[in-house]
């Protein structure tokens, strides 16, 4: 679905609604809400007890009547009615009241790219049930692109990697517009299964789901290049006895357990690379690559990409918030479209 730059100023706010994170901007706000995507709630009652970071410290640690649910999956909405929910809690009924004053409420969301009318259909309605008039939908790899500061409206290539929780796109752009582009259903959450199994399989241990991140094995340093340090302790629970235990884990075994993963996401790159007209990838060559997302803060994988594709790779200021602040750009009116006319002789 494609949307003009006028019709995104005439919105007054836009939501980024990822399987890790909800944000939400707020024309002349900004960034209001910078929460986890998770919602806890009493079966019992069927009341909403807790959203955003206190939901996802629950996960794990409820009794029975307690259910801690994550109502957006690879960014599409799996559960309309939770989503919405969440979302007015994380927002906060000052800023519902303000919204609701709006006359004709516009929103704008971001969704993923190629996303089946299904999901842009979730989507809409989650914002719809929230007072929303209209919606309009952004492909994330325009608003990250718009967010990080790439030239998109000039006659020149440029690449993005959005490197999200369940999913990861990567695109060249010139133009403003969408050369080729490549969605690869793994990200950070495969990273995190691939080493969760792998110390199942080697070390018969269990990672808590929230006491300890399963990325802390690759996170020390350049923990995924050979650079990185040689082991690292981790505690778990023993899948036999059911005790705590700790146990010394070799990194070079933890990259080649998640060599799969990374391995698909190189593949995507190469075959955008392969379908991009010539001149393209001369510019990439030149300018490389830019990463956003938060999986994009891995030490080590952007080493990792330079040396696969042999291109420079970037790592945005801030790659977490790059597509919320892009399309927040574009409701403030701070991108400027490139008119193309004909020319009067």
């Amino acid at each position: 679905m494609t949307v003009s730059l006028e019709q995104l100023r005439r919105c007054h706010f836009a939501v980024d609604l990822g399987a890790a994170r909800t944000r939400v901007y707020v024309k002349g706000l900004g960034l209001v809400v910078d929460q986890p995507s998770v919602a806890a709630m009493n079966t019992r009652s069927g009341a909403l007890i807790a959203v955003g970071e206190f939901a996802e410290k629950m996960t794990g640690r409820t009794p029975d009547y307690i259910r801690v649910v994550r109502p957006i999956s690879g960014g599409t909405v799996v559960d309309i009615e939770m989503a919405q929910r969440m979302l007015r809690h994380l927002l906060g009924d000052k800023t519902r009241r303000m919204l609701r004053r709006k006359p004709r409420l516009r929103a704008a969301a971001c969704t993923p790219h190629d996303a089946d009318p299904l999901a842009q259909r979730a989507t809409i309605e989650t914002l719809v049930g929230l007072g929303a008039r209209r919606v309009e939908l952004v492909d994330t790899l325009i608003a990250a692109a718009v967010g990080c500061g790439l030239p998109v409206e000039r006659p020149e290539a440029t690449m993005i990697l959005v490197c999200g929780a369940a999913a990861t796109q990567v695109a060249v752009l010139s133009l403003g517009s969408i050369v080729r582009a490549e969605r690869m259903p793994v990200g950070g959450e495969s990273v995190d299964h691939a080493i969760v199994q792998h110390l199942r399989l080697e070390h018969e241990l269990m990672l808590p789901s929230q006491a300890v991140r399963p990325l802390q094995l690759a996170l020390s340093e350049n923990g995924l290049t050979p650079q990185g340090p040689a082991s690292t302790e981790i505690h778990g629970r023993d899948v036999s006895t059911g005790l705590a235990r700790s146990v010394r884990v070799d990194t070079a075994a933890v990259r080649d357990a998640i060599q799969t993963p990374l391995t698909a996401v190189l593949d995507g790159i190469g075959k955008v690379l392969r379908d991009c007209p010539p001149d393209l990838v001369a510019d990439l060559a030149e300018r490389g690559m830019v990463l956003v997302g938060g999986s994009a803060l891995l030490p080590g994988f952007d080493q990792l990409l330079r040396q696969a594709t042999g291109m420079p790779v970037h790592i945005a200021e801030r790659p977490d918030v790059c597509a919320v602040q892009g399309i927040g750009a574009m409701l403030e009116g701070r991108i400027e479209p490139l008119v193309l006319g004909p020319r009067s002789c």
